[in-house]
């Protein structure tokens, strides 16, 4: 009897040691994003409205690339749920650091649609949206959301750590 516990004992090792084995083996063909953001600006457009725009580390630590089809960047206000800014284009957040010289420089290009993250690789970017909500109640968010999806459907949130 002891010795059959010994064989199955062996048997359920060597299975573990197989499965461990072959997700280990397996994981670089899972495709995600992972990130953290860098820096957060805010241009106050008038008392109910303002401009942010969020500068964050992208890596892509999968054997995949992933490809950009969507962003979109959500504020969660002190109280109340989450608000989805108004996306701004490429050429718009050219010309608001252009003219707008209280944000400061331009570190990183525009995260835009069908930009490619190669496997393995970090990049920085950035994205502008528009809040119908006063400069107050974005400096005393509980935080901002980038998210990002894949052309096959993977989704990506790039969270502020407060």
């Amino acid at each position: 009897m002891n010795k059959k516990i010994a064989i199955l004992f062996a048997g359920l090792v060597v299975g573990a040691i197989g499965v461990g084995v072959l997700l280990l083996s397996t994981k670089g063909g899972h495709l995600e994003l992972t990130g953290q953001v860098l820096k957060v600006r805010i241009l106050s457009l008038n008392p109910n409205a303002s401009l942010v725009m969020v500068d964050f580390r992208l890596t892509n630590p999968s054997d995949v690339r992933f490809v950009v089809r969507s962003a979109a960047t959500f504020l969660t206000p002190l109280t109340g749920e989450p608000v989805e800014g108004a996306f701004i284009s490429k050429a718009d957040v050219e010309n608001v650091f252009k003219y707008e010289k209280l944000l400061g420089p331009k570190y990183n290009d525009v995260l835009t649609i069908k930009d490619p993250i190669a496997p393995h690789q970090t990049m920085d970017r950035m994205v502008g949206a528009r809040f119908e909500l006063p400069e107050s109640a974005i400096e005393a968010r509980k935080n901002i959301r980038v998210h990002i999806e894949d052309l096959d459907g993977t989704e990506a949130d790039i969270v502020e750590k407060k």
